[in-house]
């Protein structure tokens, strides 16, 4: 039974900005580095990095040694497997495949502190 979702925030949100805390500022730099395939798109000071993933999508990591480790992130991407196997091609393996529903695939990725960053794809 499909139900009308109400938007949070009553539709104002405009952006968003996703944090991943990190024990190791230059460990994760360089898998994130990797991950994303880029550069961060801007450091807003010396514990944090910001990758723009989309319009109005930006996740970054900061420097929080304790609360390391507990983030989970997913990302919804048009085409799935071209990006699993950009990221394999820079050296980070996914960690675990899911199929929730039968039109629905999701790869998980664990960064060095163990934080989830998810990539899904539904397709029609």
């Amino acid at each position: 039974m499909s139900q009308e979702m109400k938007p949070a925030l009553n539709g104002q949100g405009k952006d968003l900005f996703a944090g991943i805390a990190v024990s190791n500022y230059d460990a994760s730099l360089d898998w994130y580095q990797r991950f994303f395939g880029c550069e961060p798109s801007f450091f807003p000071n010396e514990v944090e990095a910001v990758w723009q993933v989309a319009e109005h999508l930006m996740i970054y990591m900061i420097v929080l040694p304790q609360h390391a480790g507990h983030s989970i992130q997913n990302v919804m991407v048009a085409d799935l497997e071209p990006v699993v196997s950009q990221i394999a091609a820079r050296g980070i393996q996914s960690n675990k495949e899911e199929r929730p529903e039968s039109n629905t695939r999701k790869v998980s990725y664990y960064d060095p502190d163990g934080n989830e960053i998810g990539l899904i794809h539904v397709s029609s």
